[in-house]
């Protein structure tokens, strides 16, 4: 398992800019090297880390 920042995916509210601002995407992608599989990518919530973000995709994973 690995977590990740998507680069870029941020977005500063300035003077200049049309959207609102927004922290970086965050995600979370399983990886099962001895089968060469990997498992769909998990968003995770923008104030937490990955070690938090590893129960649910466990539980998915079990079912």
């Amino acid at each position: 398992m690995d977590g990740k920042v998507a680069r870029g995916s941020y977005n500063l509210r300035t003077p200049a800019s049309t959207a609102e601002s927004h922290p970086a995407i965050q995600l979370v992608t399983v990886y099962v090297v001895e089968q060469g599989l990997i498992l769909p990518i998990q968003p995770v919530d923008c104030k937490t880390n990955e070690i938090k973000a590893l129960p649910p995709v466990i539980k998915a994973l079990s079912q």
